[in-house]
């Protein structure tokens, strides 16, 4: 194939449309979006994200076996606990542009854009 006939990844006949769709899929849970907010720029603990999503550790371990599946996060061990971190910056960003996007379904002014102004 040459690279002038080569699709963009942000076309919309792009081969990633089906696994952006799948993406969404992945991020259509609350607990999921709660615990990529939680992890944010940390590595953390089952039952420290647990306890800052307010879930039960075993929900929280099913909910994030899915998202390391989805190579949303990425683990490791020590001794007994595991330690999950975000895989790499763009679920982060996804996730806050989704609340900025819902920001925006609720306000005229919503106030993400009240920190740009001060910024």
């Amino acid at each position: 194939m040459h690279a002038d006939n080569e699709v963009s990844a942000t076309e919309p006949d792009s081969q990633f449309v089906e696994l952006a769709v799948e993406v969404f899929a992945m991020l259509a849970d609350a607990t999921r979006v709660r615990i990529i907010l939680a992890l944010g720029d940390d590595e953390l603990s089952v039952n420290h994200i647990s306890d800052i999503v307010d879930k039960p550790p075993a929900a929280v371990s099913q909910h994030l076996a899915k998202l390391r599946l989805a190579r949303f996060v990425t683990s490791r061990q020590d001794g007994t606990r595991v330690f999950y971190r975000l895989a790499n910056e763009h679920a982060k960003q996804l996730i806050t542009d989704a609340i900025y996007q819902a920001e925006h379904s609720m306000s005229s002014h919503p106030r993400h854009h009240e920190t740009e102004e001060t910024s």
